[in-house]
């Protein structure tokens, strides 16, 4: 196993992050960006320093880690695959963290031009929205309000999301291109 870590918000890194997989892989099919800043600023206390920042880490080093994969990816060979990854900020209001979900929006909106632009090359590219997924952040509290209010009864956790990747990796899923797709119990649609 490889590790390497990365400063995304340094505009070298995505193409050096790539560098890296291939010196380690030889070749990379598929880019997984499941990177986030996050913070919590609403309208009042916005920043044009954090604004900057969570897009410099949430959007462009997506649309950089994307550009450096598409480079060195072979057309001939099957298996192109691009995930980004989005929050829920397209199903409801999120006014308190209004520069990561700017940030993110972008993403969901990226996902169909460059899914359109890379299919021809063999290379389809997906989003994920994961919903409220328990990765530890949450308190009791939080984690109580998100479970009584998902029709699923439960918090996504990182096992559900990591299925829907494995199936959106797969030959199984070459045709599905340009989706943004929620994996979250219903939660959206509440």
């Amino acid at each position: 196993m490889e590790r390497l870590s990365a400063d995304l918000a340094d505009p070298h890194a995505p193409a050096a992050v790539v560098a890296a997989a291939r010196e380690a892989f030889g070749h990379v099919d598929a880019l997984i960006a499941n990177h986030a800043r996050s913070s919590a600023q609403d309208l009042e206390h916005l920043t044009a320093a954090e604004l900057d920042l969570s897009f410099e880490v949430n959007t462009r080093a997506s649309l950089l880690l994307v550009q450096a994969f598409a480079a060195q990816h072979q057309d001939t060979r099957p298996g192109g695959r691009v995930l980004l990854f989005t929050s829920g900020q397209y199903h409801g209001a999120m006014p308190a963290e209004l520069p990561y979900i700017a940030s993110k929006a972008a993403l969901h909106e990226l996902t169909r031009s460059l899914a359109v632009h890379l299919m021809p090359r063999a290379i389809t590219v997906n989003c994920i929205d994961p919903g409220p997924n328990d990765t530890g952040y949450a308190d009791e509290q939080l984690r109580a309000a998100v479970t009584a209010a998902n029709p699923g009864g439960r918090w996504s956790t990182p096992a559900d999301t990591a299925r829907l990747v494995a199936w959106l990796l797969s030959d199984e899923a070459d045709w599905v291109t340009g989706q943004t797709i929620a994996s979250d119990g219903g939660w959206s649609s509440r």
